[in-house]
């Protein structure tokens, strides 16, 4: 598929099913459900927790199977609106085409969502874990058998996507949740308590327009006026950039989650704050890492991802996305923090302000998205984007001190002392910014001992910058005495010491 207008086509084709599933609160399923399902879990009534579950699930099967169905039957006027720069008719419709088969996977991404809530509310957390991983096996395998059969085209990709959302974000989970004695039951209450407060806390993300979700959105849109390739150019940047994204803020949060929910639960604030903080220190601690890798290396990554392996992925392809990543990455870390951030204020039941500010800033950064396009087009998209999510995860850690301080002097205590997160983020970003300069440095005259665009090259340079650039950083961060680096460095050394022998030998009785 390489950076073609078939490219841009497949991914612009993403833009109606992500908004169903906005729509239907499909980000935040865990979020919301999660703290509904374990209250009842830990009052030991698993019956009534398999109720809620039940209510809740129906009535997303419900809304989500009329949603598909207006979407399709709108498809083509819908397919003009999302990619106004895409005028040809033929391309109309084979976006019009694209958009009906991935339609329905939004069916098995929202559902699945709320079995893996469930699960992760048991501590279960293997299955949903591993679904993005089988979803993304499906996505390639489609690839694969579209570059076969080059008649599909980027309709491979589509159809990977359909089968790869039934069997990794909903077979997994369902057979994790039927193991664990699942009980899903034929009811449909729309009077039904934890319904309606699955509601009210799901209803700021339903009818906000935040710009965690929006962002993606505005990108296509403007670049769908830009060259052909271009729009390809910013989605694979971003595609890669989603990985320490998802390693890193999506895991973390992920795992935390239920934990500072508990504590909330139980009214202790503090440790939950700093829980939360923690979590959030080490994780800009790893993104930044990667932001270095990306920006002095990015061209090697998406030369050995999408270089190698497809023929009509070129050298210029390559460059240029890369360089599109470079600005994509200013924002990495800010991507990963707003994961654990906005999961601080969901754990207080607070699922209205970050919306509400993620929509402010949404509505007040689409004029920059519209100049930057116009003055740096893909380029300038990309630093509007970073800057749009960097402005929103500044504002949104601040309110969270103020709102968690609230909390914790009205249980007689207070935050002071307590570590937050925007010292060590600074520290962290001046180590990324002197490790990254160095290592642009330092690749500029390895592309002159190191030219060739072969694998192995391609891979040696790729080791080398990275290597290089991580070391400065840790470096520049031990420096900064960012504390979190000692942290990480005796989780590596109990990894890699093997066990110490016993002072004593075991002797048999």
């Amino acid at each position: 598929m390489g950076a073609s207008r078939q490219a841009d086509l497949y991914f612009a084709s993403f833009t109606l099913p992500d908004f169903l599933n906005y729509l239907l609160a499909a980000g935040a399923l865990s979020i919301v459900f999660i703290p509904i399902f374990l209250s009842h879990l830990q009052r030991g009534d698993e019956r009534r927790a398999w109720i809620s579950f039940s209510v809740i699930a129906n009535f997303i099967l419900l809304v989500g199977t009329v949603g598909i169905a207006v979407l399709m039957a709108l498809g083509r006027p819908l397919a003009e609106l999302v990619a106004p720069g895409i005028t040809d008719p033929t391309d109309i419709d084979a976006l019009v085409r694209l958009t009906r088969i991935i339609l329905p996977a939004q069916f098995f991404h929202v559902v699945g969502g709320l079995l893996s809530a469930a699960l992760q509310a048991q501590n279960l957390h293997a299955l949903p874990a591993l679904a993005p991983l089988v979803y993304s096996a499906g996505i390639i395998i489609g690839g694969l058998i579209g570059a076969y059969y080059p008649q599909l085209g980027a309709e491979g990709f589509a159809w990977g996507v359909l089968v790869g959302s039934i069997a990794g974000p909903f077979a997994l989970p369902l057979y994790g949740c039927i193991k664990s004695n699942m009980r899903w039951l034929p009811l449909i209450s729309f009077n039904d308590p934890d319904l309606r407060r699955y509601l009210w806390l799901s209803l700021p993300i339903m009818i906000g327009f935040s710009i965690v979700i929006v962002d993606e959105w505005i990108v296509k849109n403007q670049a769908s006026y830009l060259a052909p390739g271009t729009l390809a150019y910013l989605q694979y940047g971003r595609t890669l950039m989603k990985v320490p994204i998802g390693m890193f803020g999506m895991a973390v949060g992920v795992a935390s989650y239920p934990t500072i929910s508990e504590l909330v639960t139980a009214g202790a604030i503090v440790k939950a704050y700093a829980l939360l903080c923690r979590a959030v220190r080490l994780t800009l601690l790893l993104t930044f890492a990667a932001q270095v890798c990306l920006t002095i290396a990015g061209f090697e990554a998406v030369y050995l991802i999408w270089g190698l392996s497809a023929h009509r992925f070129s050298l210029s392809d390559a460059q240029e996305t890369a360089t599109v990543l470079t600005f994509l990455c200013l924002g990495l870390s800010g991507w990963a923090a707003q994961t654990l951030i906005s999961r601080g204020f969901y754990a207080l039941g607070s699922t209205w302000l970050p919306t509400l500010i993620g929509t402010v800033i949404a509505a007040a950064m689409t004029p920059v998205y519209v100049a930057l396009r116009l003055r740096g087009g893909a380029m300038g998209l990309a630093v509007a984007s970073s800057a749009a999510i960097i402005i929103y995860v500044m504002v949104l850690g601040w309110l969270q001190r103020r709102r968690f301080e609230r909390e914790a002097i009205a249980r007689g205590t207070t935050l002071e002392g307590s570590q937050g997160m925007l010292r060590v983020a600074l520290r962290l970003a001046m180590s990324a910014v002197v490790a990254t300069g160095l290592g642009l440095l330092a690749r500029i005259q390895l592309l002159q001992w190191l030219p060739d665009a072969n694998a192995m090259t391609v891979i040696g340079r790729a080791t080398l910058l990275c290597m290089l650039g991580i070391g400065l950083y840790w470096g520049m961060a031990h420096l900064f005495r960012v504390g979190e680096i000692a942290e990480i460095q005796a989780v590596l050394l109990r990894k890699i010491r093997p066990a110490q022998a016993p002072d004593t030998p075991h002797q048999d009785s």
